[in-house]
């Protein structure tokens, strides 16, 4: 273990975006040609367009990561994020609620003109249809200009869990800059913990994330059922994940109202979905099952008590719109373990 002092349980680096969410219909998806329940990049005009198609919207930060820690921090874990937003409104926003849900954040902020080179904070616009299902359209902006230079490395090994957005491997800069983390975080001899985010992503980056995997570079994997396909190409289940599993410290697989699996350390558990009386926005659902495990895993508890909270943070932040939970989840957990 790193002789440097623990400062925070967990640091995450990831997107820092905005999310703009709206309920829509059905047509609405197919007249705008969206990819119903995924998640596709476009570019700042694309993102005006579709602002301009959106009914009235809810304007919330979020990022995949970023969720995390609001969820990790409304259950007292000690949280830092790391994550590049630019000198705009929207920048300023994000940064207010970082630091007001008590997550620390002090990643310098990036001139913006918003020009390609220098573009604005980045948003995520959300169409949510009357099942619940999101359908995600994400200008990363200037997400994916957050450099190397701009990480703290005693602050990254200060961390006993470093945890990483697979959304953020896709552009060159970020990625350099998460590989570092990476690194520091191994030297002081804590843990890295990643989530794949998307099967497009894996498309893109599958080999990577393989070797990491195979060369021990990750101890705590967090992927869902498709995602587990993509990076195992096998169909099954079970197969897919017991080819991943001796392979990493923790892997955690999440499989919606199937409810989720994990196995640490030899040892394998399983828990049913937490019970939601409506299912009314699925936006954020693995980012709170992520933050519910990751806040039973940084105290020592059960694996299985550790999914039961990622189970239990998922069902909040389905419950309503946004990524982020709204009730007292301390309160909640106590309640519902």
């Amino acid at each position: 273990m790193s002789d440097t002092l623990t400062r925070y349980d967990v640091i995450a680096i990831g997107n820092a975006i905005v999310d703009i969410i709206a309920s829509c219909s059905e047509d609405d998806i197919n007249e705008l040609e969206l990819n119903r329940g995924g998640m596709t990049l476009v570019d700042a005009a694309g993102a005006d367009r579709l602002y301009d198609a959106m009914g009235p919207a809810t304007e919330k930060s979020g990022g995949s990561a970023a969720n995390t820690l609001a969820g990790l921090a409304a259950l007292d874990i000690q949280c830092a994020f790391v994550g590049q937003v630019a000198e705009d409104q929207f920048g300023k926003v994000f940064a207010h609620d970082m630091r007001a849900t008590g997550i620390d954040f002090d990643t310098a902020p990036r001139p913006t003109d918003g020009t390609s080179e220098n573009p604005p904070t980045g948003r995520c616009l959300i169409f949510v249809t009357p099942d619940g299902e999101r359908t995600m359209n994400t200008d990363l902006g200037s997400s994916q200009f957050l450099p190397a230079s701009a990480l703290d490395e005693d602050l990254i090994a200060s961390a006993a869990i470093l945890y990483l957005e697979g959304y953020l491997w896709d552009p060159e800069e970020p990625r350099n800059a998460m590989r570092r983390a990476m690194g520091v975080a191994r030297a002081a001899g804590r843990k890295v913990a990643f989530t794949a985010s998307e099967s497009f992503v894996i498309d893109r980056h599958g080999d990577d994330f393989r070797a990491m995997i195979g060369e021990g570079l990750i101890d705590i994997l967090f992927v869902n059922e498709s995602e587990l396909a993509t990076l195992t190409g096998e169909e099954d289940f079970e197969t897919g994940f017991d080819m991943i599993a001796p392979n990493v410290p923790v892997l955690v697989a999440t499989r919606s109202a199937k409810g989720a699996v994990a196995s640490a350390y030899g040892e394998r558990a399983v828990v049913a979905a937490a019970p939601v009386a409506k299912v009314v926005d699925t936006t954020g659902a693995g980012d709170q099952f992520a933050a519910g495990f990751l806040a039973g895993f940084a105290r020592g508890e059960k694996l299985e008590t550790c999914l039961k909270r990622g189970a239990i943070a998922a069902a909040e932040v389905i419950s309503h719109y946004g990524p982020r939970p709204e009730a007292d989840m301390k309160a909640l957990m106590e309640k519902s373990l």
